[in-house]
């Protein structure tokens, strides 16, 4: 059977357009270590789920030859697709065109899955790998990244922004990921930076390689600007997948609701011994998370970076939930500037998106020193403070060790509107630790006492069986209940079915001025 021509000619444009810069450039990427824009679709959707849109568009630039080097659909890949059934809006860069340059064409191709992703109330999810602006057409493709930027920050809060990092993304291209919600980059092929090694060293003098400059490792560590690294390509992808499976479509629904066998009602007795005899010696809080959640799952982000302080999804009683937690196996778990940003961002994101956040608190107070104070310890603690007290979602908390000073403040407690909170029988809760406290209060007693050594050690453990202790917090109702650390599971998913209908609103107002 003969085909119509108009049927032929259209499978002859579609087949031209699948293969982007040609198969050359195709085979250099390959050659890279990286996936095509379209393999990439191909590995984060559900299969055979992908609708191209603007699949026959054009760049629109006549200047420096361009005519003479046009594709179909430009640079980048969009449409819509299915992650686990549900509905995403994603763009892809395509690399073997033109660098992934920005073009006027290929950023209104952006902006408009953008727009129907906001208009729908789904995720948008791009995968970026670009040489940066298309430099032929100069301030037209400028403003095609203003365009985008705008979509970002309209968009921030109302439906998830996922970037994922899978090859180049410099200049003004940083911009669009660092506004959404979560970024994802990929090890030793991905790099984010804003100006190159080259510029850097013709300003700075300073010789550093695209990896040391602004690659996955140093961003996840470092900078903090990276939440979730992949060994590879499809790693990296799957991560994606699965961080999803936590998240609502958008800011009007609830998250996902995932059936699990893990039996609501059990106890683990060992976390009744977690918690060292020694208030000095460190334990391991991550154990603890794992113990607690469904099936011992949890989705860690930004794991290296600040890691005196934990943040991550999980699932309890099969409600997904955000976890915030201190880290006593690190700086004993202190809250300094970059744990307490790491940690304010994360709690506004699930305040945003419905989910609600468990606190795990061991903390002794904020880090000291020239350095945390110069830098703006106060604004940062300030930011953390204000995420609690500004989130309006179920709030649990379980302190399981110390919680001392403004910091015990700060991690969720009753006066900031947490709204069940929980203390381990190991918990000591007070305005500084027995030792700190003892020198200030019994200073001059101490430096009259013929054994100092003997008569410290005498009121430490005087204070600390009076003050130091759950029960006086109890006592006041700003602990609702002191539970047995092998009851923790149980108790928070009760606590979490009681408050699934809770309803709580802040003053109204265009927003608040966070202290940035």
């Amino acid at each position: 059977m003969t085909l119509n021509p108009k049927i032929e000619e259209l499978r002859l444009k579609r087949e031209q357009g699948r293969v982007g810069g040609g198969e050359e450039r195709i085979k250099r990427q390959h050659d890279s270590g990286r996936n095509t824009a379209r393999e990439r679709l191909d590995i984060l959707l559900d299969p055979g789920s992908f609708r191209e849109l603007d699949a026959f568009v054009q760049h629109r630039s006549h200047d420096f030859g361009m005519d003479k080097q046009r594709f179909l659909g430009d640079s980048v890949v969009t449409g819509y697709g299915t992650i686990d059934g549900r509905l995403v809006y994603v763009y892809s860069q395509d690399f073997t065109v033109m660098g992934g340059s920005l073009s006027e064409a290929h950023a209104s191709k952006i902006v408009k899955i953008m727009d129907m992703a906001l208009k729908t109330g789904a995720p948008i999810i791009g995968l970026n790998d670009s040489g940066g602006a298309r430099i032929q057409e100069g301030v037209v493709s400028l403003g095609g990244y203003a365009d985008i930027f705008l979509r970002n920050t309209l968009s921030s809060g109302v439906i998830p922004q996922l970037s994922v990092i899978m090859g180049p993304c410099a200049g003004g291209a940083v911009y669009s990921p660092a506004l959404t919600d979560f970024i994802f980059m990929v090890k030793n092929t991905s790099y984010m930076f804003v100006t190159g090694p080259d510029v850097v060293k013709s300003v700075t003098h300073e010789d550093v390689t695209f990896e040391e400059l602004g690659g996955a490792s140093v961003h996840a560590a470092k900078s903090g600007v990276c939440h979730v690294v992949g060994e590879n390509e499809t790693e990296t992808l799957l991560l994606v997948r699965e961080l999803l499976s936590f998240i609502p479509q958008n800011n009007m629904e609830d998250p996902p609701f995932v059936p699990t066998t893990d039996d609501p009602l059990r106890a683990d007795a060992e976390l009744d011994d977690i918690v060292p005899d020694n208030p000095n010696k460190p334990y391991d809080m991550k154990e603890v998370i794992h113990r607690v959640v469904d099936d011992g799952r949890f989705f860690e982000l930004h794991e290296a970076f600040a890691p005196n302080i934990i943040v991550g999804m999980a699932r309890l009683g099969g409600h997904s939930v955000g976890i915030v937690a201190n880290q006593p196996a690190v700086l004993a778990g202190v809250l300094d500037i970059d744990a307490s940003e790491k940690a304010a961002r994360f709690i506004r994101f699930c305040d945003a998106f419905n989910i609600p956040v468990v606190t795990f608190v061991d903390v002794p107070g904020f880090m000291p020193g020239t350095h945390q104070e110069h830098g703006g310890i106060i604004r940062a603690g300030a930011k953390l403070l204000y995420a609690y007290c500004e989130c309006t979602v179920p709030k649990l908390t379980v302190i399981t060790r110390k919680a001392y000073g403004g910091a015990y403040c700060v991690m969720s407690s009753k006066h900031i509107r947490g709204d069940l909170n929980f203390a381990w029988p190991t918990a000591e809760i007070a305005v500084m630790g027995p030792e700190g406290a003892v020198g200030i209060i019994f200073r001059r007693e101490l430096n009259e006492a013929e054994d100092v050594n003997a008569r410290k050690a005498e009121l430490v453990a005087e204070y600390r069986a009076k003050f130091a202790t759950p029960y006086v917090a109890a006592a006041h109702g700003y602990v609702d209940d002191i539970i047995e650390p092998r009851d923790t599971r149980p108790r928070l998913i009760n606590a979490l079915e009681a408050m699934q209908n809770k309803r709580d609103a802040n003053p109204a107002r265009k927003h608040g001025n966070i202290p940035l």
